[in-house]
């Protein structure tokens, strides 16, 4: 029977960062394991554009890696790099001064995506998710960048105003809305 005291939690994103800024190499792939797929979904989804999610992605850790020695933990990890990847994409916005619409290509590429299900489950399962798609583009910029930090990453109304620079309550206005919409497009 194995010990219960060497049944240790493990480290959690503070502490890791911690022995990252000390020179701690593995703590930092811990951390990157931990928050690389989120944030890449995040991208994907705010981008709609693979490439440019890449090289988003790319740039937004080695901004972490770059200020890894001015880090505080004066907000959680997750805030904090996704307060940067926020920026990110705030900078980018503003050079593009607009979206862009999604690549030409998209519902083909939706529709290599291999299923074991039955074609009609498929095909169901699809439209499902290309109506929440379009839903979700049909929100204003502010309202979709909630929605996404509140369900896919499942931050907290004080961590999303951290990361986007508002106060809870515009927080929670904007996800109100936002699902009010959401529903509306998605139940005619």
């Amino acid at each position: 029977m194995p010990d219960i005291a060497s049944q240790q939690e493990p480290p959690g994103d503070d502490a890791l960062m911690q022995a990252w800024v000390e020179g701690d190499v593995t703590a930092f792939e811990t951390l990157y394991r931990r928050h690389r797929d989120k944030l890449y979904r995040f991208l994907v989804r705010q981008l709609r554009n693979s490439a440019l999610a890449d090289e988003m992605f790319q740039d937004i850790w080695q901004r972490v890696i770059t200020a890894r020695a001015g880090w505080q933990p004066d907000a959680l990890f997750t805030t904090w790099l996704y307060r940067i990847a926020h920026n990110r994409l705030a900078d980018h916005w503003r050079a593009a001064q607009h979206r862009p619409p999604p690549p030409e290509d998209a519902d083909l590429r939706t529709a290599r995506i291999v299923d074991p299900d039955s074609p009609e489950r498929q095909l169901s399962q699809f439209e499902q998710r290309r109506q929440l798609q379009l839903a979700l583009e049909a929100l204003p910029e502010e309202q979709r960048e909630v929605v996404l930090l509140r369900l896919e990453q499942e931050l907290t109304l004080e961590e999303i105003g951290a990361i986007t620079g508002v106060g809870r309550e515009t927080v929670k206005s904007r996800l109100r809305y936002a699902m009010d919409k959401l529903r509306t497009l998605l139940n005619p």
